[in-house]
């Protein structure tokens, strides 16, 4: 490494231990802008994390079944952004009753703590998914209308709760199906780019190859309702929006306004590939953490 060159981790974990391909794509832009980027995963022993002036966490998608472990690491890395205590709220969706307690629009949330009789819907579609969890693993869609498909989501239900997982009941947002899922992405504290995320649900749970399911992108131009929602939702992340170097904000279209499905903090994709210049607006938020002032 050159002198006075910075040093940043990019950390995965050891299925993708080249990182995800999209991440791979800020790799040069921090490059150009003098930062010298290692792949590094996250559960590695032999990594000195002290070495690094900035570490990033990227695709760690293996820690939902490791969440304990997974936190008790993250509470020993200097220098980790998002910030360690961000991440042990957001990598359980919990922080949902927060973002509803603050008066926004959360899709409604029936929660199932372990000893509980898994409770469901009496009408209607829903959904039956894990507090933490990524992506749509563990995650199932149902009919309350069907005896077959009710029985299948209390097995659902039953098998996470048996396993000491909490599981969030949801109803099936039909507007997805149409209008697909907005993605509103911030580097830095600024907006960078959107993308709409195509619906993925299409019935019960069912096993999925890989860390995640592929899905379907396209850009997308943002409303100025998804905007002012998106600003309301950051404004609400513990300690200030200001201390994350990205952030995703998921949201539901609907008919009176955009719903928020998730606030995504820890490990979520970026979607470089799908906006004209957003892997360099990442580099740049990575240059200004590093600036002396604003190091964690």
């Amino acid at each position: 490494m050159m002198a006075g060159r910075a040093r940043v981790a990019l950390v995965t974990c050891a299925e993708l231990p080249d990182a995800d391909p999209d991440d791979r794509k800020v790799l040069y832009p921090l490059t150009r802008r003098g930062i010298d980027t290692e792949i590094v995963v996250w559960d590695d022993k032999s990594v000195d994390w002290d070495k690094y002036q900035l570490v990033v966490l990227r695709s760690v998608w293996d820690y939902v079944r490791r969440r304990d472990e997974f936190l008790q690491w993250v509470g020993t890395v200097p220098r980790l952004v998002n910030p360690a205590d961000v991440v042990r709220w957001n990598t359980d969706k919990r922080y949902l009753l927060q973002l509803a307690n603050l008066g926004l629009s959360v899709v409604p949330t029936t929660w199932l703590e372990p000893g509980d009789a898994s409770v469901l819907p009496a009408a209607g579609e829903f959904v039956v998914k894990p507090s933490v969890g990524a992506g749509s693993l563990d995650t199932g869609r149902y009919h309350a209308e069907d005896p077959e498909l009710v029985a299948k989501a209390r097995a659902h239900a039953n098998r996470l709760l048996a396993a000491r997982r909490t599981v969030m009941v949801q109803p099936y947002l039909s507007d997805v199906d149409t209008k697909g899922e907005t993605a509103l992405l911030y580097f830095g504290g600024s907006f960078s780019h959107s993308v709409k995320k195509a619906a993925m649900l299409a019935g019960p749970v069912r096993q999925i190859d890989g860390l995640y399911q592929p899905e379907e992108i396209t850009p997308h131009q943002p409303t100025a309702a998804e905007l002012a929602m998106g600003e309301r939702v950051l404004a609400a992340v513990p300690g200030g929006a200001d201390r994350l170097l990205y952030a995703r904000v998921d949201l539901i279209p609907t008919a009176t306004g955009p719903v928020v499905l998730e606030l995504e903090l820890t490990e979520p994709s970026l979607f470089f590939a799908h906006a004209q210049g957003a892997a360099e607006r990442f580099a740049d938020a990575v240059a200004a953490a590093l600036e002396p002032a604003k190091r964690p």
